[in-house]
């Protein structure tokens, strides 16, 4: 082949490729949201069906606001209800360890079980009122000195291992789950991030990339948080506890749990 056509040929090649290009973008971007499929797809997401981006986040958070809000102190009857061990009706399963520990044992003494704020208090200073402080979507049981390891800490991956916590890593400014919990923790940060918008009395809650939020409304790392979800998809417990809360305790449902697609679809 002469020089000239080897040239043709390539500048060809080049303006098939840009075509081409062109014409494969749209597979990268975002999720639809009718990526799969649920029992309440007809039903509870019907207005959410087909959308993604800010048009998603926006119909998820007018489905998933109307919820039953309850006391703090009816947290710790929820969760021994919400978290029980399936193979002993007499335990809770913590968080972060993944240990069967008693009911009974509720409290914040040393060996007990408390209530576990995975989106931090002060990021947003809600505290324990009623509202984003008791929301069960993101509450979970967890061993006193883990939960004080974890502190209001970011989550991101590193750090050196949890003392009570096989799996667990924490720094000085984050703290990185055991392999199975983490997507539970992305799917309960990034339900916040959608049911607090600020039309409420609360702040308007948004994941962001970092690990130093402190007291601002802000939850990081998404980054981290997006693989973690993708990494560990829903497993029977968290559909389970889902489930409970819909329909014993606030009637509404994590979204991510029952599509975690929406997770990209949005973010």
């Amino acid at each position: 082949m002469s020089v000239a056509h080897i040239g043709r040929w390539k500048v060809l090649a080049a303006a098939v490729a840009t075509v081409l290009l062109g014409l494969t973008l749209p597979t990268v971007a975002a999720s639809p949201a009718s990526a799969t499929t649920t029992a309440y797809d007809s039903t509870y997401y019907r207005n959410a069906i087909g959308k993604s981006g800010t048009s998603l986040k926006s119909s998820l958070h007018t489905i998933i606001s109307p919820q039953t809000k309850i006391s703090y102190d009816a947290v710790w009857t929820a969760l021994k209800v919400t978290d029980q061990d399936p193979g002993n009706s007499g335990n809770v399963i913590l968080l972060y360890s993944g240990t069967s520990r008693s009911k009974s044992l509720n409290g914040g003494s040393v060996g007990d079980w408390n209530r576990e704020h995975v989106w931090a208090q002060s990021h947003g200073s809600f505290g324990t009122s009623s509202g984003p402080g008791t929301d069960l979507h993101h509450l979970r049981p967890a061993d006193v000195q883990v939960n004080s390891i974890r502190g209001n800490k970011d989550f991101d991956n590193g750090g050196s291992a949890v003392s009570g916590a096989a799996g667990s890593y924490t720094d000085s400014n984050s703290f990185e789950p055991r392999n199975a919990d983490k997507g539970d923790v992305a799917r309960m940060i990034l339900y916040m991030a959608v049911r607090y918008e600020g039309d409420d009395a609360w702040a308007d809650l948004e994941p962001n990339d970092s690990v130093s939020n402190g007291s601002v409304p802000y939850h990081g790392r998404l980054s981290v948080l997006k693989q973690w979800n993708a990494q560990d998809p829903p497993s029977a417990f968290e559909e389970r506890r889902n489930q409970i809360i819909f329909d014993t305790y606030q009637k509404n449902r994590n979204p991510f749990i029952d599509h975690p697609e929406w997770v990209e679809a949005i973010w």
